[in-house]
Order: structure tokens, then C-alpha cells, then sequence
């Protein structure tokens, strides 16, 4: 699953938007909604911090989000890519 696919169904799922995960996390609204649109390969690429606080804003696994941000795609079992 790539970045803009997880972090939009994760919104999705928890019914918040990207105006919430910016006030929660303190990255810009604009900057959280590119990763949305865009995922990890747009003109606005995520750092590894701001993929933490997203993993943590969103409860997901972080090695999910990491697999994600880094556009391959992966299975992820008990938490751990495989």
C-alpha cells in the first residue's frame, strides 16, 4: 500500500481530517495534505519525523508507514513487513 493510499483510509477509518491530523501532529495542514494527494513521491516529500507523528496520529505501525513512504508495496504480518 503506498503512503496516500494508507494515510487516506486511515482518515477515512477514524473520520478525521487533514486540518485534525495537523493541529494533532503540528505539521502544516498543507504539507499533510500533499502526503495525502501525493503520497511520498510527490514535489512535497515527508521526513522521517513527520511519518512518526503520522504513524502515532493515526495509530498505525510505523513499519507500515515507513514500507509505505518508501513506495513499495508490502504485506505486513503482526505489525512487521514481509
Amino acid at each position: 500500500m503506498e503512503l496516500a493510499e494508507l494515510l487516506a483510509h486511515a482518515l477515512r477509518r477514524q473520520r478525521l481530517s487533514a486540518e485534525a491530523i495537523a493541529y494533532t501532529t503540528g505539521i502544516r495542514a498543507p504539507r499533510v495534505k500533499a502526503f495525502i494527494e501525493d503520497g511520498a513521491d510527490g514535489p512535497i516529500r515527508p521526513t522521517r519525523e513527520e511519518l512518526t507523528e503520522l504513524a502515532r496520529a493515526l495509530s498505525l505501525p510505523l513499519p507500515e508507514v515507513l514500507a509505505a513512504s518508501r513506495g513499495r508495496r508490502t504485506v505486513v504480518h503482526a505489525g512487521h513487513p514481509v
